[in-house]
């Protein structure tokens, strides 16, 4: 039975209702952009130097980065730590209302606490930034009144410039949150760039869903041993197809005395020799000589790219320029890659 709801959701809309979205969304959009440049523009004036002293502080922390924050501030504040804890440094959001019923018993003197507060003045984050002045730990603030209560306790102060909110009252959050949120994700970044955190490191923590498939190195998905395709440059053209009917990934290496990849042998290169007149001559004549490889700590997703790019299905894992493996699209299909 479909709903007014779902024939409003399923109906064209006039031209009228899409220039009102138009005008709406663009409007907004724009004034959250002009919340973003305004940050840039802080950079030189000492906003650059408090993000440089906070990343300091947090890579020279042997414990984590205690996220807080209230209403809005808060769901950002998750999200930052989320992304923290996702790219290297450990964090976890503690709610500052737990946090006044026993959960600042979490926080220990090799933390970093982060607290959120656009106007550096909720009532609800006394408790936490009191108890870190008390016991030592450092506070960095994300605030845009550095002489706020919150900004003036802190150790430091990611002190965000004052932009107008998307909502037309000028109440609903939106502006700030964005800009707290990017303020986030930068101070994420610029820690992962000094922890030289690689996509290796990162598939650590993501092991699940597409991403992580993404991000598995293409030993793990290779064919290996008897399933290898492998002829020497000795062998003639009908060995090689021998090879790869058996095989039956439409292509084979050609290694040469010492096992290294002299090239590969593919159906386009049976295909032009069929052309040209079949004559069966040794196999190194027809193969091509500059076949596409990656090492075997390569990622899958590096495989993908490779491939479409390349316009081709597989490709060949080396080590030390020896054949080690081979991987086929239908090999990151199935992992949820392609």
């Amino acid at each position: 039975m479909v709903t007014k709801l779902l024939e409003l959701a399923r109906a064209d809309v006039d031209s009228a209702a899409v220039a009102t979205a138009v005008s709406s969304v663009s409007r907004a959009i724009a004034i959250e952009q002009q919340g973003l440049a305004a940050i840039l523009g802080a950079l030189d004036a000492g906003l650059a130097a408090a993000f440089a002293r906070a990343a300091a502080v947090i890579s020279a922390a042997t414990g984590t980065v205690i996220v807080t924050g209230m209403g809005k501030s808060g769901h950002i504040g998750r999200k930052i730590a989320a992304t923290l804890a996702s790219t290297g440094t450990p964090s976890h959001f503690v709610h500052p209302g737990e946090a006044s019923h026993g959960d600042l018993g979490v926080i220990r003197d090799n933390d970093v606490v982060l607290a959120l507060s656009w106007s550096g003045e909720s009532p609800e984050l006394a408790d936490i930034v009191a108890y870190t002045r008390r016991f030592g730990v450092p506070l960095v603030a994300i605030t845009s009144r550095p002489d706020s209560a919150l900004g003036s306790a802190a150790d430091i102060c990611l002190a965000l410039p004052k932009s107008p909110e998307a909502c037309p009252n000028g109440l609903a959050p939106t502006t700030s949150t964005t800009m707290q949120l990017v303020a986030g994700d930068a101070l994420s970044i610029f820690l992962l760039e000094q922890r030289k955190f690689s996509a290796e490191d990162f598939h650590q923590f993501h092991p699940g869903g597409k991403l992580g498939a993404k991000l598995l190195q293409v030993h793990a998905l290779m064919h290996t041993g008897d399933e290898l395709p492998i002829v020497p440059t000795t062998a003639s053209l009908s060995d090689g197809i021998m090879e790869m009917t058996s095989k039956r990934f439409g292509v084979t290496a050609v290694v040469d005395d010492g096992g290294k990849l002299a090239g590969i042998l593919t159906d386009g290169d049976l295909r032009r020799a069929f052309k040209k007149g079949f004559v069966d001559q040794p196999v190194q004549n027809t193969m091509g000589k500059r076949p596409y490889t990656l090492p075997p700590e390569a990622l899958a997703m590096q495989a993908l790219a490779i491939m479409n790019d390349a316009k081709i299905t597989c490709i060949f894992v080396v080590d030390n320029k020896k054949p080690v493996g081979l991987v086929h699209i239908h090999d990151l299909l199935k992992a949820g890659i392609a």
